[in-house]
């Protein structure tokens, strides 16, 4: 009974919070819409929690949330998106949106009433073995993540000298 009620709870926060991303009644800040990005990462974070995948709930929380956001909020003040013009919902635009929003519910319907009731018997849980995914990481892949790591920090020092405005 309290897994069911958290998870239609954490489901219910994912898509509110992932509509709110993209359709923010409350603000046109970018800012606020990135917020409410990292609040659908923590709720998709609590559904792994239930699901038992604890490692993928913390690699969301810490890469995604973290990391992630951290450059996308960067990207958005180092861009100064408020100094732009708004432009004007268009209404074909929103006809479009709106049929499609009524096309997906509408396979999303037939898909829940079309599929069977009964679920197969689920076998032993599995347990995450993450220690030997540690090691595979540490042992095979560990050059590409520094060269990946090296490359960011490039990018971010790229991205601070060519937004300077007295660049001498």
């Amino acid at each position: 009974m309290i897994p069911d009620l958290a998870f239609y709870l954490l489901a219910a926060l994912t898509l509110l919070c992932g509509f709110l991303v993209v359709a923010n009644p409350l603000s046109r800040n970018p800012v606020t819409s990135a917020m409410f990005l990292v609040l659908t990462i923590a709720s998709l974070a609590g559904l792994f929690v239930l699901l038992r995948a604890f490692f993928l709930a913390a690699v969301q929380v810490l890469v995604y949330a973290g990391a992630v956001m951290v450059l996308f909020l960067f990207v958005i003040m180092l861009l100064d998106l408020g100094a732009e013009e708004r432009r004007a919902i268009k209404r074909l635009g929103l006809l479009a949106g709106g049929v499609s929003v009524a096309a997906l519910a509408v396979l999303v319907r037939t898909a829940i009433h079309e599929s069977p009731r009964a679920l197969p018997p689920a076998g032993p849980p599995l347990e995450g073995a993450t220690g030997s995914l540690g090691e595979l990481l540490f042992r095979q892949y560990l050059l590409p993540f520094e060269i990946v790591s090296v490359l960011l920090l490039v990018a971010m020092v790229g991205v601070i000298l060519l937004s300077k405005k007295d660049l001498k």
